[in-house]
């Protein structure tokens, strides 16, 4: 690798070479938990900042006049097309860059535009500012996930990366209690509107924004690690012309430029990609006529093209890459599995506050009023908000770590015995989703919403699967293709499904009960991943090496 300063002058080589693996911090040793520390607390903010907008649904419907569809909308599609769109060449550029660099500058960038979500006055604003923490978050998990896989061996992996993952559940905790907290004292203080015209979700907004900018300075402190190292594996030989490469990576994702990027790869590759823009634009017309929601289909279409697009892309000019990603069936089978599980997830995690106030508290304030007495709705429902969150940040914390370390114990006495560990992410949390949102009674809809911990197992055991069938240097684009199913399928979809069947059936409740006919789906890629996966574990450097690679 060249020094910080080639690494740093546009055309040069990967990063800034760390020292010789003597002179760097032991694999699995001390300050590889530090290290692990800090990156749980990005991934904190990362949750938080895209998760805030649950709480604050009702503010958000009611102040900007936003329908459900428009809620799932901006909560997913929104977000996740962009996050999808920019996490191809983002997860290359970790994989070609420094990793602590970019993830500094990714945290910098979409806590920025958290803050200014805070400013938004209308639907258009608050799309655009969604669209640009989606781009900025696109740079955290490929670089994060490639620098712990370095930093941990093998056998320790998929529980490092499920403690790295616990974030996931504590942000979004914390959102909804950092939400409550400010959204409350904010109406308190200022029943109407506050200082500059802000009203209480704009400040609750800005106040999760704003931290991580101070953030993105601790993160650029970390030690770049030796790629391969705790595997053994020679460090990669340096890379050249990093931005050239970011640039062409961008090129093949982002239309128009995806068609002169494809023109480049010769006259098959672009009458392909000419065919599938057709397919799409026709599709999102479809979708559009028969939801009502062009928004929706156009960003969906788009993220689904650019996904096309970038794989074209990398099988001619990464072969070895793509063989092991996108020419691997159980790692598709995988990213499919975790994406309609997160298909669920998320959409619960969006939805079940918004149908706790309206199917318990708006209905107990109702019957207070009609019998002349004051019930303060909005802090039970705020309260009841802390209430779930602070079950979500501890129960997805616990499900998450036990579950990666649970898998690795599995995967010592059987090779692919973590994914029988993520099917109980499937299996536990179904029947008492069913109850949950069947129930009259709040109290028994609290108690059912415990057991749905489970529902995170899967988060480290997927991610490991992740790293363990591409090489070192591959990593990052492995990682981004694995959030690509996470949150194209999972993001981009279920809430927006969940928010689409109830704006249909005026009943949310059946919105989030639709979510029930994914398990099927989920099941199936699961056992076909099972049936395949050591045998793709194991082949994987030749494989490689019949593709081009050179070791």
């Amino acid at each position: 690798m060249a020094d910080g300063q080639a690494a740093a002058g546009g055309e040069g080589a990967e990063t800034a070479k760390p020292g010789s693996a003597a002179d760097m911090p032991p694999v699995g040793g001390a300050y590889a938990y530090y290290v692990l520390g800090v990156l749980v607390l990005v991934y904190v903010v990362n949750f938080v900042d895209r998760q805030i907008l649950g709480i604050l649904a009702e503010d958000l419907k009611a102040d900007l006049g936003l329908t459900d569809a428009d809620l799932g909308f901006l909560y997913g599609t929104a977000f996740a097309v962009f996050y999808a769109l920019f996490g191809i060449p983002l997860g290359r550029l970790a994989d070609n860059w420094v990793r602590v660099r970019l993830l500094s500058t990714g945290l910098f960038v979409w806590s920025g535009m958290t803050a200014l979500s805070g400013l938004s006055t209308n639907f258009v604003q608050l799309s655009a500012a969604r669209i640009g923490v989606g781009v900025g978050e696109a740079s955290a998990s490929p670089s994060a996930f490639s620098m712990l896989s370095d930093w941990f061996p093998r056998e320790k992996r998929a529980t490092a990366l499920a403690i790295y993952s616990s974030g996931l559940y504590i942000g979004g905790g914390i959102s909804l209690f950092i939400g409550a907290v400010v959204l409350q004292a904010w109406k308190d203080a200022y029943p109407v509107a506050g200082p500059f015209g802000l009203v209480g979700w704009q400040a609750a907004v800005l106040a999760v924004g704003l931290p991580g900018l101070l953030l993105s300075l601790w993160v650029a402190t970390l030690k770049e690690p030796i790629r391969g190292r705790a595997e053994g594996l020679p460090e990669p030989p340096k890379v050249e012309g990093v931005w050239g490469k970011l640039a062409g990576d961008i090129a093949s994702v982002i239309p128009p430029f995806t068609l002169i990027n494809c023109a480049l790869l010769g006259r098959r590759v672009f009458a392909i990609n000419l065919a599938v823009l057709c397919g799409f634009a026709e599709l999102a017309f479809a979708l559009g006529s028969v939801t009502g929601d062009g928004p929706q289909g156009i960003a969906v279409c788009v993220g689904g093209y650019a996904v096309t697009s970038g794989a074209q892309s990398l099988k001619q000019r990464e072969a070895p890459t793509y063989a092991l990603i996108g020419g691997t069936p159980a790692f598709v089978r995988r990213l499919v599995g975790a994406g309609t599980i997160s298909f669920v997830g998320y959409s619960l995690g969006f939805w079940i506050v918004p149908y706790a106030i309206r199917t318990f508290v708006v209905p107990m304030a109702a019957v207070a009023a009609d019998r002349g007495s004051v019930v303060p709705w909005l802090g039970v429902a705020l309260g009841g908000g802390r209430l779930v969150g602070g079950w979500g940040a501890a129960g997805g914390f616990l499900g998450v770590v036990i579950g990666g370390a649970v898998s690795d114990w599995f995967k010592k006495r059987n090779p692919s015995g973590r994914i029988l560990v993520a099917s109980l992410a499937v299996l536990v949390p179904a029947p008492f989703i069913w109850l949950m949102f069947t129930t009259d009674s709040l109290g028994m809809f609290l108690i059912f919403n415990i057991p749905l911990a489970f529902g995170s197992m899967y988060v480290g055991i997927a991610a490991a699967t992740t790293q363990d069938l591409v090489l070192p240097r591959m990593r990052g684009a492995a990682a981004a293709t694995y959030f690509i199913g996470t949150t194209l399928i999972g993001l981009g979809f279920g809430p927006y499904v969940t928010g689409a069947v109830s704006k249909v059936t005026g009943s949310l409740a059946t919105g989030v009960l639709a979510l029930l006919l994914m398990a099927p789906v989920t099941l199936t890629c699961l056992y076909l991943v099972y049936r395949k996966l050591p045998r793709a574990e194991a082949s994987r450097v030749a494989r490689a090496q019949a593709a081009g690679e050179v070791i």
